[in-house]
């Protein structure tokens, strides 16, 4: 016959090795999750992408305006550079792609969605590491703008090939004198004769 006692302890003994084989399971299961979309970006990172971590006036038109911008400027050098559109702003999340590295600077030109220009910063406010912006969500090229993601135009088929004679053929023209026939215009009809009133 068997214990009450015995019996609770034994129950708690199963539960108590439950939990961690449940806990060794998600963490598991996170780490393969984690993976999986570790995977996804590195292509992106692949390509140059990168994602911004700074959230300030420092991605700049000039590669000598870079580090004069990350010294903390005074407000007014800051308004003034926005005022000369020669310096755009950074946020945590957003995604660019590099287009060129300078590691003498420390500098990068980076490619931003909505900006026409290529411009500079500093490579140590770019991660490879995906990070979410201020929406919470992680930016790809297609979701930011930076790739269209817009389907192509209607495709109509191939344009005809023009023809071209090397004999131009005259088109008659008309004669020079000649000039359309005019209508005449209806004769008035006589009007009625007036009858003479009758004498007394």
């Amino acid at each position: 016959m068997s214990h009450p006692a015995r019996w609770n302890f034994t129950e708690s003994k199963e539960k108590a090795m439950k939990a961690p084989i449940a806990l060794a399971v998600a963490v598991a299961a996170m780490a393969l999750a984690s993976t999986a979309s570790a995977n996804k970006y590195d292509d992106l990172v692949a390509k140059g992408y990168r994602w911004a971590t700074a959230d300030g006036p420092y991605a700049c038109v000039a590669k000598d305006d870079v580090h004069r911008m990350a010294n903390n400027p005074e407000d007014s050098v800051i308004l003034k550079m926005v005022e000369q559109v020669k310096v755009f702003y950074l946020t945590p999340g957003t995604i660019v792609q590099v287009t060129e590295e300078d590691s003498h600077t420390g500098t990068s030109k980076i490619r931003m969605a909505g900006i026409t220009i290529d411009l500079w910063t500093l490579t140590s406010f770019l991660t490879k590491h995906p990070i979410k912006d201020t929406y919470g969500v992680v930016e790809t090229p297609e979701t930011s703008g930076l790739i269209p993601s817009a389907p192509p135009v209607l495709d109509a088929g191939p344009s005809p090939t023009p023809s071209f004679d090397a004999t131009p053929t005259p088109s008659a023209s008309p004669a020079s004198g000649a000039s359309p026939a005019s209508s005449e215009s209806p004769t008035p009809s006589p009007s009625p004769e007036t009858s003479a009133s009758p004498t007394p």
